[in-house]
Protein backbone atom coordinates (compact mmCIF):
# COMPACT_ATOMS: atom_id res chain seq x y z
CA UNK A 1 0.00 0.00 0.00
CA UNK A 2 3.06 2.62 0.75
CA UNK A 3 4.95 1.33 -2.38
CA UNK A 4 1.51 2.68 -4.22
CA UNK A 5 1.60 5.97 -2.97
CA UNK A 6 5.35 6.69 -3.38
CA UNK A 7 4.85 5.55 -7.12
CA UNK A 8 1.69 6.88 -9.25
CA UNK A 9 0.20 4.83 -11.74
CA UNK A 10 0.94 5.93 -15.29
CA UNK A 11 -2.90 6.91 -15.85
CA UNK A 12 -3.01 9.59 -12.90
CA UNK A 13 0.69 11.01 -13.73
CA UNK A 14 -1.09 11.16 -17.54
CA UNK A 15 -4.37 13.68 -16.44
CA UNK A 16 -1.70 15.40 -13.86
CA UNK A 17 0.14 16.30 -16.90
CA UNK A 18 -3.27 16.81 -18.81
CA UNK A 19 -4.62 18.72 -15.97
CA UNK A 20 -1.20 20.96 -15.93
CA UNK A 21 -0.99 22.00 -19.52
CA UNK A 22 -4.38 23.33 -19.37
CA UNK A 23 -3.78 25.23 -16.53
CA UNK A 24 -0.60 26.68 -18.20
CA UNK A 25 -3.43 27.36 -21.60
CA UNK A 26 -5.41 28.76 -19.25
CA UNK A 27 -2.39 31.31 -18.02
CA UNK A 28 -1.04 32.13 -21.75
CA UNK A 29 -4.82 32.95 -22.69
CA UNK A 30 -4.91 35.13 -19.71
CA UNK A 31 -1.83 36.63 -19.81
CA UNK A 32 -2.95 37.70 -23.27
CA UNK A 33 -5.97 39.29 -22.22
CA UNK A 34 -4.19 41.14 -19.69
CA UNK A 35 -1.54 42.90 -21.60
CA UNK A 36 -4.07 43.64 -23.87
CA UNK A 37 -6.53 45.42 -21.26
CA UNK A 38 -3.17 46.72 -20.04
CA UNK A 39 -2.79 48.93 -22.80
CA UNK A 40 -6.06 50.87 -21.70
CA UNK A 41 -7.06 49.98 -17.80
CA UNK A 42 -4.66 50.04 -15.10
CA UNK A 43 -0.96 49.01 -17.17
CA UNK A 44 1.01 49.27 -13.72
CA UNK A 45 -1.05 46.67 -12.79
CA UNK A 46 -1.94 44.39 -15.75
CA UNK A 47 1.46 44.63 -17.06
CA UNK A 48 3.34 43.17 -14.59
CA UNK A 49 0.52 40.55 -13.94
CA UNK A 50 0.61 39.44 -18.09
CA UNK A 51 4.12 39.28 -17.68
CA UNK A 52 4.37 36.77 -14.75
CA UNK A 53 1.54 34.56 -16.30
CA UNK A 54 2.55 34.20 -19.67
CA UNK A 55 6.30 33.33 -18.06
CA UNK A 56 4.43 30.56 -15.98
CA UNK A 57 2.71 29.89 -19.08
CA UNK A 58 5.81 28.86 -21.00
CA UNK A 59 8.01 27.58 -18.32
CA UNK A 60 5.04 25.43 -18.01
CA UNK A 61 5.37 24.29 -21.78
CA UNK A 62 1.89 25.58 -22.87
CA UNK A 63 0.50 24.75 -25.87
CA UNK A 64 -0.47 28.13 -26.89
CA UNK A 65 2.93 29.55 -26.80
CA UNK A 66 1.98 32.04 -29.52
CA UNK A 67 -0.53 33.44 -26.93
CA UNK A 68 1.69 33.31 -24.27
CA UNK A 69 4.51 35.53 -26.16
CA UNK A 70 2.15 37.81 -27.06
CA UNK A 71 0.84 37.97 -23.64
CA UNK A 72 4.68 38.80 -22.71
CA UNK A 73 5.24 41.12 -25.39
CA UNK A 74 1.96 43.18 -24.33
CA UNK A 75 2.63 42.98 -20.57
CA UNK A 76 6.03 44.89 -21.32
CA UNK A 77 4.22 47.20 -23.74
CA UNK A 78 2.17 48.40 -20.63
CA UNK A 79 5.08 48.86 -18.63
CA UNK A 80 6.75 51.31 -21.41
CA UNK A 81 3.57 52.90 -21.74
CA UNK A 82 3.35 53.40 -17.96
CA UNK A 83 6.58 54.97 -18.22
CA UNK A 84 6.59 56.96 -21.18
CA UNK A 85 3.09 58.50 -19.51
CA UNK A 86 5.29 59.04 -16.29
CA UNK A 87 7.81 61.07 -18.18
CA UNK A 88 5.85 63.01 -19.95
CA UNK A 89 3.18 64.71 -17.70
CA UNK A 90 3.83 63.07 -14.21
CA UNK A 91 0.67 61.53 -14.51
CA UNK A 92 -0.31 57.98 -15.13
CA UNK A 93 -3.67 58.84 -16.83
CA UNK A 94 -4.08 59.49 -20.45
CA UNK A 95 -7.09 60.57 -22.75
CA UNK A 96 -7.80 60.90 -26.07
CA UNK A 97 -8.26 64.83 -27.39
Amino acid sequence: MALTALNPSPARTHTDSAARRRDADGMAVASFVLGLIGLLLFNAVFGPCAIVLATLAIARQTQRRGRALLGLALGFADIVLLIVLVTMDNTVFWQFG
